[in-house]
């Protein structure tokens, strides 16, 4: 994190950001050799789910078995332990933690203006600022790899996330404090480095599936009528209506998350009564932990707002760096998201709910939305990998302190091309971790329900 920016210069940060290449160069960055004893990726995954809900965890494995990028996407826990194994920077910054290149994405501001950013905040914890660009260059080279792309093309593509990162947090290495905190970027801006009229149309016809996601879209999706009214629907074991204690317990916590609120947030949810409840399995990584949707309806049953409530627990990077300032895994996430988002949700809210356990609670849908990497051509891949780079840059800008992170990159492209080099060398790891998750369900080691 920032030190002694009130003081010094910024020739002076950048000179710091500098000596860090005598703690770890710029081209170490390149090497991927596994720790003497390194923990066994499928014993990780199994001990981080011992505290999840067990007879979800076979979907958790079942998802995970799906491909290596899926793979990735649920095993950012083995990842984190890897990258703790390696000398790192020192520079500091608030990291997402689990910065893979699905996890950026299209979203509404306050304003309804829709943005491109990072969009999971589960891991987010201070630490190493070249952590991150390892995950996103790794998962890019993982989904070139599926995607077929040749090898020098997967290569170029993790090279241009790493090469954007530095770029961007380049360019604002030389903006100031208020130009840092109000950068974003806009949804429109990505229409520009799309050169085919084809392609074009695709991205449009992505910013409009995204508009439409909204609580009202919801709505008609996710809930049924029940004696004239709305109650969400059953599909087991995905979407389950929450049971009485659920419910009890749901409606006790929703009192004090609102008290997490800013005062106006807190008025405008007090318009809004609670209607039905229900817990939904999301993701890959997170499949296990607790995880519940609320519905709420604002001046008649027309006006809906969806609200998700998900379980907090450690960040997966906890155990291999210094402790972090929340003692509470939700205020962690919810501070995390905050603080590396352009703009944030504005129901944004934590506190802890039955067992002690912690939960934050978030818009479930606010015009998100996702691109196709798994569709993606090695040009298109690449100026995506290149964009999830610069916004990565953008988010860690605003905690870190961006002109030492500068200075330690350089003007050259050593940086980039030595994750890059990690990037391919990760993705034979990641490849070799899946398939031994893989082997582990022959073996019934572990239980994998495919397809769910």
């Amino acid at each position: 994190m920032v030190q002694n920016g009130a003081t010094a210069t910024p020739a002076d940060r950048a000179a710091q950001g500098k000596a860090a290449r005598k703690r770890a160069p710029r081209t170490s960055h390149a090497d991927w050799i596994p720790a003497a004893h390194r923990p066994d990726p499928v014993a990780v995954l199994e001990r981080q789910g011992r505290d999840r809900l067990q007879e979800l965890m076979p979907i958790r494995y079942g998802r995970m078995t799906a491909s290596p990028l899926a793979f990735l996407r649920g095993a950012a826990a083995v990842m984190a332990a890897d990258l703790a194994s390696q000398p790192h920077t020192g520079l500091m910054v608030q990291l997402c933690g689990d910065a893979h290149l699905l996890n950026f994405g299209l979203y509404a501001s306050p304003e309804r203006t829709l943005l491109f950013d990072l969009n999971d905040f589960d891991e987010t914890f201070p630490g190493p600022f070249e952590w991150d660009v390892k995950r996103l260059a790794a998962s890019v080279a993982v989904a070139a790899r599926e995607n077929g792309h040749p090898e020098e093309q997967v290569r170029r593509a993790a090279q241009a996330a790493a090469g954007e990162y530095r770029t961007g947090i380049r360019r604002l290495a030389a903006r100031g404090e208020l130009a840092v905190w109000y950068e974003r970027i806009d949804a429109d801006q990505l229409l520009p480095l799309v050169r085919s009229a084809r392609r074009r149309k695709q991205v449009e016809s992505t910013l409009s599936r995204a508009r439409r996601r909204t609580s009202l879209h919801a709505l008609g999706k996710l809930t049924e009528t029940v004696d004239g009214r709305p109650r969400i629907v059953h599909v087991p074991p995905l979407l389950e209506p929450a049971g009485a204690p659920d419910m009890a317990s749901l409606r006790k916590i929703f009192s004090d998350y609102r008290s997490t609120l800013s005062e106006e947030r807190r008025l405008l949810l007090d318009r809004y009564r609670f209607v039905d409840a229900a817990r939904k399995v999301v993701g890959v990584g997170s499949v296990g932990t607790r995880c519940f949707i609320v519905l709420l309806a604002g001046r008649d049953a027309g006006d809906p707002l969806f609200l998700q409530i998900k379980e907090a627990g450690k960040s997966v990077l906890e155990d291999h760096l210094p402790n972090g300032p929340y003692v509470h895994p939700g205020h962690r996430v919810v501070a995390g998201q905050q603080l590396l988002q352009a703009a944030s949700d504005i129901f944004l809210g934590w506190m802890s709910g039955p067992q002690g356990r912690a939960y934050y609670w978030r818009q479930m849908r606010d015009m998100k939305g996702s691109a196709d990497v798994a569709g993606m051509s090695p040009r298109r891949l690449q100026n995506y990998a290149g964009l999830c780079g610069t916004a990565l840059a953008r988010a860690h800008a605003r905690s870190g302190d961006r002109m030492a992170i500068a200075g330690y990159l350089g003007g050259s492209d050593t940086f980039d091309r030595a994750v890059a080099e990690f990037a391919l060398r990760y993705a034979d790891q990641n490849a070799a971790d899946h398939a031994a998750l893989g082997a582990a369900v022959i073996a019934g080691v572990v239980q994998a329900a495919p397809g769910v």
